[in-house]
């Protein structure tokens, strides 16, 4: 008899970088082992924004994947109907926008704890100059890094390929807006991961049936905390507030995306801790991550990683 699939049989995670989405893919290796669906990963880490003939060339690739799949990658989101092809459900995680540029600022310059311990040095190619360039002045001086359009990251996963969604303003935020409405079963966020995890079980069990126990467990703990991101320093009240103002639409999609998982946990009966937003961001919640545009190695040394702690 054929097999019967669940539903939803089509799933893709298309990850925001520097979000915890590299223990998110430790789970999900572990899970697609454990309840037999098939998780399809890409050779591709640092190319989100596809032309027409590569986005026609992906979906074609994801659909014809084994069914139950859940797909992953850092890449914008693909409207699959576009191109004729079934949409499949979409989820992600995000995070506050200046946690998430901090901490992809100090990754690609010092990477994390496993790095620091193997003496490895983060992006090689990267001039002493730039490597230890102080957050402040990048911030206060407007170096390309700290300034827009490379701080509108965000949105442009959830907006898609049009070259408008990268462009920061209302036109993006409200399409981005929109996605999240029509397309995606769930957005969390990060700084609440476990109830992200929760609801996950709860809508698409022949996944994540058993996550949250997976990663309470304390072998994977360690290894959580082994990606967090090294040397973070705070920049200046007078910074943090430049970069708030630059990251105004950013800001504006990351509350509403709070307001809604807010609003999906009340209607599953998980509390919320309701309270007005800091001031200043609070830095160092711990969080595995990737880079801005992930360095194209660093999945392959993270499969190596894993396969030497899991197949022992």
């Amino acid at each position: 008899p054929s097999q019967v699939l669940p539903f939803p049989s089509q799933v893709v995670y298309n990850r925001v970088g520097k979000c915890g989405s590299r223990t998110v893919v430790l789970l999900l290796r572990i899970l697609s082992e454990k309840h037999g669906f098939n998780l399809v990963t890409s050779d591709i880490h640092n190319k989100t924004r596809l032309t027409k003939n590569e986005q026609m060339e992906l979906i074609k690739n994801i659909s014809t994947a084994e069914q139950p799949y859940l797909f992953t990658r850092h890449v914008h989101f693909l409207n699959f109907s576009r191109f004729g092809g079934d949409q499949p459900v979409y989820i992600n995680i995000i995070r506050d926008p200046v946690n998430r540029f901090l901490s992809n600022y100090f990754f690609r310059r010092f990477g994390d704890w496993r790095g620091e311990q193997n003496h490895m040095i983060r992006t090689p190619s990267m001039r002493q100059e730039e490597r230890y360039l102080d957050i402040n002045e990048c911030i206060l001086e407007n170096y390309p890094e700290c300034s827009n359009p490379r701080l509108f990251y965000i949105i442009p996963y959830f907006c898609g390929q049009h070259p408008r969604c990268r462009e920061p303003g209302e036109w993006a935020l409200e399409r981005a807006k929109l996605n999240v409405n029509e397309n995606f079963l769930l957005v969390g966020i990060l700084e609440e991961l476990e109830d992200v995890l929760l609801l996950l079980e709860r809508f698409l069990p022949h996944y994540f049936k058993g996550v949250l126990s997976i990663y309470k467990d304390p072998e994977h703990r360690k290894l959580g905390n082994m990606t967090v991101t090294v040397r973070k320093t705070v920049p200046s009240p007078e910074a943090v507030q430049i970069l708030y103002q630059r990251m105004r639409y950013e800001y504006e999609f990351y509350h509403y995306v709070k307001e809604q998982f807010h609003l999906l946990k009340r209607k599953f009966g998980l509390k919320s801790q309701v309270s007005q937003p800091p001031l200043r961001p609070q830095f160092f919640i711990p969080s595995p991550l990737e880079t801005e545009e992930p360095i194209g190695d660093e999945e392959q040394d993270d499969e190596k990683w894993l396969e030497d702690i899991y197949k022992r």
